[in-house]
């Protein structure tokens, strides 16, 4: 026979309402593991901007938990909209009625993008464990699908529980735009994109861009005036690179480049440079052929340069990149390197990429685009339009564009008509000037060179004074 235990009793009744007590005055908006919302009265708002296009971003990813990261969506492969875990260059993430799009319907940057439906999410499955300041996203409607309406949804219990944060968003464009949410959330939590509204109206998501308060995240920066590695390409894809062979887009931690087949080099590479990427790291020279780029490319390696009297010349320089010896590595992709004139290569070329790091020891930083135009240039063993038996094209000329701000935040909304900007176009030759300064141009001079659009990112009014202009500041 059991007998009644009163304490028993009164132990029950003080941990039910202690439980009661404790309930959040957050309301859960779904559970990510069911595939119908549970709760849709849940939400957080904070201050929400909207942007147009600014173009795909990278950055550092070593340190993604605490730093800010870009997703891109190009190292994922996930073909069905069955509810599935992805593993992405940030982690791994929860995709349900969503799947990683490759289509030309697909809006996107690069390759690859994020294409959800009907009620679909994409979610994050790990934390940004010291918080988040702010998350931007690109979105657009994929192919010519009608509006949709989603939401940036957060969970601050490892996902079991979201909730709506910010203003509901409206995709009603083809083009790749930007939202902002200004989250300054200090909990550790997760991010993700919940669809509402649009019923089979699919929408495609590219660039989920968390920015943190430490440094390596975003195209923001770091603390105001402190030095931070940030996105390679925040102002913009200058030949809107995709997945053409003749424009293929292939971005690392350490820079972003538009590969051209037909070339064998790159058409341009981007990237940013402060002294938080600059260390003690010694130079690896341990150059390889690039296997990201698909599997039907030629893709050149060193071998291809013995004996042609072209030096191996960095575009993203190995100089750039001394943080780390991962990082240092990253340049010696042949897809960043092409057949340069020893001269040009190891004296005017050389003296400016000295010039643009002397900079960032003065509390500056720099984004950089560097490129290649035109064919046929003179080496060491004489003029040679191509190399490798034709299979890489010598250069007539190496371009540079360097945007120079100080250090600190929100660097495209920093830019004035008074920022300096650096362009030079420097022949492919022996026997030329060892000062970089001769071969100062304009930016619209390169750009007429090219076909790019350099700094599409910047407002109109500013974009063009700047790239008017013929700089003619100090040299040392």
């Amino acid at each position: 026979m059991k007998f009644f235990n009163f304490n028993y009793y009164l132990a029950f009744i003080f941990v039910s309402l202690l439980l009661i007590s404790c309930n959040t005055d957050e309301e859960p908006l779904y559970e990510v593991t069911k595939s119908i919302p549970l709760e849709i009265n849940g939400s957080i708002d904070v201050q929400t901007n909207f942007y147009d296009n600014e173009g795909p971003h990278e950055h550092n990813l070593l340190i993604r938990r605490s730093s800010g990261f870009i997703e891109t969506y190009e190292s994922g492969k996930k073909e069905s909209y069955s509810t599935g875990n992805v593993n992405l260059s940030s982690g791994s993430w929860s995709l349900s009625d969503a799947l990683i799009g490759v289509l030309s319907s697909d809006r996107k940057f690069g390759s690859k993008s994020i294409r959800i439906r009907n009620t679909g999410h994409a979610t994050m499955s790990f934390n940004m464990d010291d918080g988040v300041k702010k998350i931007s996203i690109r979105h657009a409607k994929y192919g010519n699908d009608g509006s949709s309406n989603w939401r940036l949804v957060a969970s601050y219990d490892n996902g079991a529980n979201w909730f709506f944060i910010g203003n509901t968003v409206n995709t009603n464009s083809t083009r790749l735009n930007t939202v902002t949410f200004n989250v300054n959330e200090t909990r550790s939590v997760r991010y993700g994109i919940y669809k509402i509204s649009g019923g089979s109206n699919r929408i495609n998501i590219d660039n989920f861009e968390v920015t943190t308060g430490a440094t390596g995240g975003g195209d923001s920066g770091g603390d105001s005036g402190n030095p931070s590695r940030d996105s390679n390409i925040t102002f913009g894809n200058p030949s809107n690179a995709g997945t053409s062979s003749s424009n293929y887009y292939l971005s690392r931690p350490d820079y972003s480049l538009s590969y051209n087949n037909s070339r064998g080099t790159a058409n341009w590479v981007s990237w940013h440079l402060s002294s938080a990427w600059i260390g003690s790291t010694v130079r690896c020279d341990c150059f390889r052929s690039d296997t990201a780029l698909p599997n039907s490319f030629f893709k050149p390696s060193s071998n291809n340069y013995t004996g042609s009297g072209f030096d191996r010349g960095h575009l993203c320089p190995s100089g750039d990149r001394t943080y780390a010896s991962g990082s240092n590595s990253n340049t010696f992709y042949v897809s960043n390197i092409a057949p340069q004139s020893p001269d040009n290569n190891q004296k005017s070329w050389n003296s400016f990429e000295n010039y643009l790091r002397s900079l960032t020891s003065r509390g500056n930083e720099i984004h950089i685009i560097a490129g290649v135009a035109g064919s046929g240039g003179t080496g060491r063993n004489g003029f040679a339009s191509t190399i490798s038996s034709g299979r890489i094209t010598v250069p007539s000329s190496f371009w540079k564009v360097a945007l120079i701000l100080p250090n600190g935040t929100n660097d495209i909304n920093r830019v004035t008509t008074s920022t300096r900007v650096i362009a030079i176009n420097v022949p492919n030759s022996q026997n030329i000037s060892r000062d970089w300064t001769s071969f100062r141009t304009s930016v619209n001079a390169i750009e007429s060179l090219t076909g790019y659009d350099l700094l599409e990112n910047i407002p109109n009014s500013i974009e063009s004074v700047l790239e008017s202009r013929i700089d003619n500041g100090p040299s040392s």
